[in-house]
């Protein structure tokens, strides 16, 4: 029980540093906010911060690791009978329905995104991430169908599938940035949805569907 506690009071730490970093990046600017800064209104010293985060842009980046995970989590879900296409089609129109973080369609998607845009080392992380993503839906897409090291088609597959789910959410942002409301929005998002993965579907719409 100690033990348990112990862990969850760290939990609870890094959440509270986590949360008031973004807090403080959201109101100024990640560039514009000191790793001290975060520290003082986390009430926590210097050192604590980096014991829980290795950089800043970790702070920023906090859950990563959950986020680097989803697409696999998406194919690995997909029903009997559903292809990757198809599994990764219906969790976007999903998250349409319910604005899902996920795919960056939440309130303050657009602060986010122009807080990414306006710092260098943020653009990088998120590159990063992205490639992180591709790479382990890849893997997991060529363990499930056994395929040989030298065997393209799931990088393919996996790079084809996250860049359309990607226009789309940047596409969402751009047109909330603009002012439109979601109400309008969220129906012709949902038209790009069929539409892209229509054109999806006419390539690699019968690959790794689940048996």
């Amino acid at each position: 029980m100690e033990e348990g506690l112990r862990e969850r009071k760290k939990r609870e730490t890094r959440q509270r540093i986590a949360d008031t970093a973004m807090g403080l990046f959201m109101a100024r600017g990640f560039d514009n906010v000191t790793v001290a800064e975060v520290a003082r209104a986390a009430d926590v010293s210097v050192n604590t911060v980096f014991n829980y985060f290795r950089t800043k842009e970790d702070l920023f980046a906090d859950r990563q690791e959950f986020v680097e995970t989803l697409p696999v989590e998406v194919l690995r879900a997909r029903e009997p009978g559903e292809s990757a296409v198809r599994a990764f089609r219906r969790d976007f129109l999903e998250a349409v329905e319910t604005r899902g973080w996920r795919y960056g369609l939440q309130d303050g998607a657009v602060q986010f995104a122009r807080m990414v845009d306006e710092s260098p080392s943020l653009l990088a992380r998120m590159r990063e991430i992205h490639q992180r993503r591709e790479d382990a839906l890849a893997r997991a897409l060529a363990d499930e169908l056994g395929a040989d090291a030298d065997d393209l088609t799931p990088r393919l597959v996996a790079a084809q599938i996250l860049t359309t789910t990607r226009l789309l959410s940047a596409c969402a942002v751009r047109r909330a940035a603009a002012g439109e409301p979601w109400e309008t929005i969220a129906p012709g998002l949902r038209s790009q949805a069929e539409a892209a993965f229509g054109l999806l579907e006419s390539g690699i719409g019968d690959y790794c569907v689940r048996s």
